[in-house]
């Protein structure tokens, strides 16, 4: 985790470098100052440096991975990642439900948003417990 913290706080670092050189420079290029610009720089600063502060967190209570050591061999690394589905088809219907909300949010209709949020939550719902019920129920859940 030290090199994904490392990462995220560096980006964090570049993005407010980056926020106040742009502010003084559209200062000085236009008649006001851009705004608008600044926020969005600092507001990825800013979620930079949440997630770089996560990762700090976590590494400090876990043991150290071969990936956070300069002596590591690379089959030290090796083994089981994780599981992954082979197929599913709901990542399709998280995205038709973004989707939807996103459509809601265009064109500013409530009841679009709120039934996209609906399908959102169901359909990550859904992708979450797809192999703790229905018929791929595996047998160490």
């Amino acid at each position: 985790m030290k090199t994904e913290y490392r990462l995220f706080l560096g980006v964090a670092a570049f993005l407010f470098v980056t926020a106040a050189v742009y502010w003084f420079w559209s200062g000085a290029a236009l008649p006001q100052y851009d705004w608008i610009g600044t926020t969005a720089l600092t507001l990825s600063g800013l979620l930079c440096l949440m997630c770089g502060g996560y990762f700090w967190f976590v590494s400090r209570r876990i043991d150290l991975r071969p990936e956070d050591r300069g002596d590591a061999d690379i089959a030290e690394g090796a083994g089981e990642i994780g599981f992954f589905s082979p197929g599913s088809y709901w990542p399709f219907g998280i995205a038709l439900a973004a989707l939807i909300t996103s459509l809601g949010l265009v064109f500013w209709m409530w009841w679009l948003i709120g039934l996209g949020i609906i399908a959102t939550i169901v359909a990550a719902s859904a992708l979450l417990f797809e192999y703790y019920t229905g018929t791929r129920r595996t047998a160490e859940h």
